[in-house]
C-alpha cells in the first residue's frame, strides 16, 4: 500500500540516481530510431539555478522526456559557459578575500591556473542543481566552452573567418568597463536612471564671428527680437568629454545657425579650433539646438564625426583617467585625473571663467557594467571584429523561407530587425580568462593569425630571413563567440563525428527573447557558414518570470523566488508543473502560492492512486481496454484518448501551457472528480464482472495517466509507477523508458460520452445551483424532471443512485409541471426542478443577494472610475492597469451570477 503522502525530499535523489544509472539519458543506439536533439543554453559556470533557469530547463526536459518516450534517439546535450568576466571577477574576489596578491602581480599563467582550480572545486554547482530539477541531459556528453575540443573549434573558426576577410582588426567605439579594463557586450551593460545635470557651456566663436540669435517670438513662433552673440551654447551631461570635442553640430534646416556652418569655435581650456558642421543628428527642438561632438567618446558623435570628417581624439585611458596622448593641448593639470574629478574641475573652471551658462538638474539613464557596477565609457580602441553583415544574409534568408521557425512567430520580428540593421561585432575582450585570440605580432607590427604559434612562426618566416620574437595578442574572445559555435562544436566539429551526422541540425532550441540577437542569430550565422545548414529547425522562446504583481524579480525588491528553496520545501514537480502551465505568456506572474496549489495537484494524483489500491484496482495481465463494456469505462477510455491527443499536440507544438492544462483537467476534473466517483458504486456493488472490469480499467487508466504526466512531473510519476508495479504483472523497466501511450480514435465511444456527459452536466448544474442559492451542505432537497422523454427516463433509472449521492438530493422523480417552491434549470435538454421551499429562508436569501450585488456595484463603480481616468491608465504600471481590468471583469461576472440567482428566487 502507498504511503499516505509522497515525500519528495527522500524520493527525488533516489529516483534521479536510478535514471542516471539506467543509461536512459543517452540516445538510443538503435540506428533506425528517429533522432531528436536539443542543446542546452549553457549557463555560466559561476552560476546558481535561478527561476529563469528553472523555466527554461523544465521546458527542455519536457521535450526530451516526451520524445524519448515516443521512441526517438534523444540527445539533450548539456554544458556550461566559461563566463569570462564573471569567472575572472569571482576568482579575483576570492584571492583578495584570502589576502593574496592581485592577478597582475601574480601573472597571467598563475592566475589562470587559479581559475582552473576554482572550477574544479566550485564550477559544477549549477550542473548539480539542474539534476535536482530533474533535467534528463546526457551528462556523459557534457561540454565546457573552454575544453580542449571547443578550444580547437574556436581557433579554427577564427582563422578561417580571418582568411576570408570576415574577421579584421579596427579602431572603433566600444562599451568600455574602466574597472575591468575591457570591452563588454551590450548585454553586459545595465541602464540605470541616476540624478545628473545638463551643463550648458558657451563656446566662443573664432575669428571675431558674430551672429543674430533670436530671443523673443510671436504667437506663430516667428522671431521678433534678436541679440548679437559671439558664442554658441551647447549642453552636456559629461563635461569632461569636452576635452575631446572636435566639432559642434547644428541641424542643416535650423535657420538660427545657417550662417555659422563652416565657421569655427575656440574650445575653452584647450584653445582648440573646431568647426561648426551641419548634421541631421542635431535636434533644433532640444536645448539650444547645437550639439558638441566628441567622436571618440559617444556612439552618436562617432557617426557625426565620420560623416563630417572630424578627427576622433581619445581623452581617456583604460582606467577612465584623462590622457593627453591624442590631445597635447589638454593642460597638464588635468592629465591623470579620474574622469569624475576632471568633471568637477572643468565645471568649476567654466563657472570661474564665465562660460558656464546654466546647470539644469535632470534624471537620465547612464550605462553601467552589470558586473563591475561602474559607469561604462564609449571608448575608441583597437579591437577585433566580425563582418556580421555578410554572415547575416544567409541567417536572414533561412528564417524568411522557413528553414528555421520561431514559436511564437512574433519573435521573428526581433530577429529580423537586428540582422537587417546589424553592426560589426566586436569579439575581443581585454581579459585573461577565455579563448586567447590566435593572433601574433611581429617586431614591426605585422599580424599573423594562425591556429598555433608554430603556424604563426611559419608565416613570419616569409617576412623575415630568420626567426623573430612574436607576441601573442593579450586579449581573449567574447564568450558569445564560442557560444555561437555551440550546436556543432559540442558534437565534435571540426572532426566528422557520428553525433554530427546523426544529431545536427538540432531539432529545437529553447531560450529567452533577450538573447535572440546575442546568441540565436549568431548561432544561425556560424552554423550556416561552417556546416552549410541551420543549427536548429525551431526556436521556442520562453517568457520572463516576474513576481505575482508582474514586477521584475530583484534582490533589492525582496521578491525573488529561489527555485532551490522551493524544491527543498515542496519538491521539483510542483515547480515544474507551475513553470509549464504558466509558460504561455511573455510575462509570467509567479507566486509561491501558485506553486503550492500545483503541489496539491500532485497530492490529488497520489490520493487517487491510494484510493485505487484500497479498492483493489490492480493491473491485469493481458487486459484489453478495447473490450470493456461498462459505460463509465468506455467513457474514461475516450476521455483519456482525447487527453492524450491534446497533450501530444501541445508538446509537439511547443505549447507547454496547453499540455499542462490538458493534464490538469483530465487528472483532476475527469479522472479524480468524476470517474473515481462514478466507480465507487461499482466497487461497492455486487456485480463481480463489472467490479473486475472497472478495477482493471482504473489501473490501466492510471498507468496511461502516469505516462502522459511524466514529462512534466517526472518524480512523483516515477515513484507511483514503481509502487503500483509491485502488484500485477512485472514492469518492463522505469517509467522514463516506457512507451508513450498509443490510443486509437476508436477508443472514443460517442454513446458513452453522451451518457456520462449527461450525468456530469446534470450533477454540475445541481451543485452550481446549490452554491448559488446558498443551500446548506446538509440539506437534501427533492429533484424532479418535468415531463422527461423516454431516453431521459431511461438515464434517470440507470443513474438514480449516482444522482442522489453526487447531487445530494433526497429523491429523483418525474412530474408534469414544476412544483410550487422549486427553482428550475435546464440540463441535457430537460427542464428540472429543485424544490427549495422550507430549505432556505427566502427573505434572508433575497437580502443577502441584494447586499452582495450592491457590493459588486460599488466595486464596479470604483474600478470604472479609475479606468476612466486617462492619467491613471497612462501613468500607472501596465501590470496595475491589467490588474484593475481583471478585477472589473471578475466583479461584473459575479454580479451577473447573483442577479440570475435573485431572478430564480423571484419565481418561488
Amino acid at each position: 500500500m502507498l504511503e499516505k503522502t509522497f515525500e519528495p525530499q527522500a524520493a527525488e535523489p533516489r529516483l534521479y540516481a536510478q535514471w542516471e544509472e539506467s543509461g536512459l539519458f543517452a540516445p538510443r543506439t538503435d540506428g533506425a530510431a528517429e533522432a531528436y536533439s536539443i542543446v542546452i543554453p549553457p549557463p555560466n559556470v559561476t552560476g546558481s539555478l535561478h527561476i529563469g533557469h528553472a523555466l527554461n530547463n523544465t521546458l527542455q526536459d519536457i521535450l526530451a522526456r516526451y520524445h524519448r518516450m515516443k521512441g526517438k534517439a534523444v540527445l539533450w546535450l548539456p554544458g556550461t559557459d566559461h563566463a569570462g568576466i564573471a569567472t575572472q571577477m569571482v576568482v579575483e574576489r576570492q584571492l583578495a578575500a584570502a589576502g593574496n596578491i592581485g592577478r597582475r602581480d601574480m601573472g597571467r599563467d598563475a592566475f589562470i591556473e587559479k581559475i582552473w582550480e576554482w572550477k574544479a572545486e566550485s564550477g559544477g554547482t549549477i550542473v548539480r542543481q539542474l539534476r535536482r530539477l530533474g533535467a534528463s541531459c546526457d551528462w556523459s556528453r557534457e561540454r565546457f566552452t573552454l575544453d580542449e575540443g571547443l578550444n580547437a573549434a574556436v581557433r579554427k573558426v577564427f582563422v578561417q573567418l580571418h582568411k576570408e576577410g570576415l574577421i579584421y582588426r579596427d579602431k572603433r567605439l566600444v562599451n568600455w568597463d574602466p574597472h575591468f579594463q575591457t570591452a563588454i557586450s551590450d548585454l553586459e551593460v545595465e541602464q540605470r536612471e541616476v540624478d545628473g545635470a545638463y551643463w550648458h557651456f558657451a563656446y566662443p566663436l573664432a575669428d571675431g564671428v558674430t551672429y543674430e540669435h533670436p530671443v523673443a517670438f510671436d504667437e506663430e513662433g516667428k522671431a521678433t527680437e534678436f541679440e548679437t552673440r559671439d558664442f554658441i551654447v551647447v549642453a552636456t551631461t559629461r563635461p569632461e568629454t569636452m576635452l575631446g570635442d572636435t566639432g559642434v553640430a547644428v541641424h542643416p534646416d535650423d535657420e538660427r545657425y545657417a550662417g555659422l556652418v563652416g565657421k569655427f569655435v575656440t574650445l575653452p581650456i584647450t584653445g582648440r579650433r573646431i568647426p561648426i558642421v551641419a548634421d541631421d543628428y542635431a535636434d533644433p527642438t532640444k536645448g539650444s539646438g547645437a550639439v558638441k561632438i566628441t567622436p571618440a567618446h559617444d556612439f552618436n558623435d562617432f557617426g557625426v564625426g565620420k560623416r563630417a570628417g572630424l578627427p576622433s581624439l581619445n581623452i581617456l585611458d583604460a582606467f577612465g583617467r584623462i590622457t593627453d596622448v591624442d590631445t597635447p593641448d589638454v593642460p597638464a593639470d588635468y592629465v591623470g585625473q579620474d574622469r569624475f574629478a576632471a568633471r568637477k574641475a572643468i565645471v568649476a573652471r567654466a563657472e570661474e571663467e564665465g562660460w558656464l551658462r546654466e546647470i539644469e538638474k535632470t534624471k537620465h539613464v547612464v550605462p553601467h557594467g552589470d558586473r563591475s557596477g561602474v559607469v561604462i565609457e564609449p571608448w575608441l580602441t583597437d579591437q577585433w571584429y566580425v563582418d556580421a553583415k555578410v554572415l547575416a544574409q544567409p541567417a536572414l534568408k533561412a528564417v524568411e523561407q522557413g528553414d528555421t521557425v520561431f514559436e511564437p512567430k512574433s519573435y521573428e520580428k526581433i530577429y529580423f530587425e537586428w540582422l537587417r540593421n546589424i553592426e560589426p561585432w566586436c569579439i575581443s575582450r581585454q581579459l585573461w580568462w577565455g579563448h586567447r585570440i590566435p593572433a601574433w605580432y611581429g617586431p614591426n607590427g605585422e599580424i599573423y593569425v594562425a591556429e598555433t604559434e608554430e603556424d604563426a612562426r611559419e608565416q613570419a618566416m616569409a617576412d623575415y630571413d630568420s626567426e623573430v620574437a612574436l607576441t601573442q595578442d593579450e586579449g581573449v574572445l567574447d564568450t558569445w563567440f564560442s557560444s555561437a559555435l555551440w550546436p556543432f562544436s559540442t558534437m565534435g566539429w571540426p572532426e566528422k563525428t557520428d553525433d554530427l551526422e546523426r544529431f545536427y541540425p538540432t531539432s529545437d532550441l529553447v531560450t529567452a527573447a533577450d538573447i535572440i540577437f546575442f546568441w540565436v542569430a549568431r548561432m544561425m550565422m556560424m552554423g550556416q557558414h561552417f556546416m552549410g545548414e541551420v543549427p536548429f529547425k525551431r526556436v521556442i522562446i520562453n517568457g520572463l518570470v516576474r513576481d505575482e504583481k508582474g514586477q521584475k524579480m530583484s534582490k533589492s525588491k525582496g521578491n525573488v523566488i529561489d527555485p532551490l528553496g522551493i524544491i527543498d520545501e515542496l519538491g521539483a514537480d510542483p515547480l515544474r508543473f507551475t513553470m509549464a502551465i504558466l509558460s504561455g505568456t511573455r510575462d509570467i506572474k509567479l507566486s509561491k502560492q501558485r506553486i503550492e496549489g500545483y503541489r496539491n495537484f500532485g497530492t490529488k494524483l497520489w490520493n487517487a492512486a491510494r484510493f485505487s489500491q484500497m479498492n483493489e484496482a490492480r493491473r491485469v495481465e493481458g487486459f484489453d481496454p478495447a473490450t470493456v463494456d461498462q459505460t463509465i469505462n468506455r467513457w474514461i477510455r475516450g476521455e483519456l484518448t482525447k487527453a492524450k491527443r491534446a497533450v501530444s499536440q501541445a508538446i509537439e507544438g511547443g505549447r507547454f501551457d496547453d499540455a499542462a492544462g490538458a493534464l490538469y483537467r483530465f487528472v483532476w476534473n475527469v479522472f479524480c472528480d468524476w470517474y473515481l466517483e462514478l466507480a465507487k458504486p461499482v466497487f461497492q456493488g455486487a456485480d463481480e464482472a463489472a467490479k473486475a472490469e472497472t478495477r482493471a480499467m482504473t489501473a490501466w487508466t492510471l498507468d496511461q495517466t502516469l505516462k502522459l504526466l511524466h514529462p512534466v512531473m517526472p518524480f512523483i510519476t516515477e515513484e507511483l509507477w514503481a509502487e503500483l508495479g509491485k502488484e500485477g504483472p512485472a514492469r518492463d523497466g522505469l517509467l522514463i523508458g516506457a512507451e508513450w501511450p498509443v490510443l486509437p480514435d476508436a477508443f472514443i465511444d460517442a454513446s458513452a460520452e453522451a451518457e456520462i456527459g449527461w450525468l456530469v452536466d446534470l450533477v454540475g448544474e445541481i451543485r452550481g445551483l446549490r452554491a448559488e442559492m446558498n443551500v446548506p451542505p446538509s440539506a437534501k432537497p427533492p429533484l424532479a424532471f418535468v415531463a422527461p422523454d423516454a431516453v431521459t427516463a431511461e438515464r434517470i433509472a440507470r443513474h438514480r443512485d449516482l444522482i442522489l449521492t453526487l447531487g445530494r438530493v433526497s429523491e429523483v422523480g418525474s412530474v408534469d409541471a414544476a412544483p410550487t417552491g422549486a427553482v428550475t434549470f435546464v440540463s441535457g435538454g430537460s427542464t428540472i426542478a429543485l424544490s427549495l421551499a422550507g430549505i432556505i429562508d427566502l427573505t434572508a436569501e433575497r437580502a443577502r443577494l441584494e447586499k452582495e450585488i450592491a457590493a459588486f456595484d460599488s466595486d464596479i463603480g470604483h474600478v470604472n472610475k479609475k479606468l476612466g481616468n486617462p492619467n491613471f491608465v497612462s501613468r500607472a504600471a501596465p501590470e496595475v492597469v491589467d490588474e484593475q481590468r481583471a478585477k472589473l471583469a471578475e466583479a461584473e461576472a459575479g454580479k451577473v451570477k447573483l442577479q440570475a440567482a435573485l431572478a430564480r428566487l423571484a419565481s418561488l
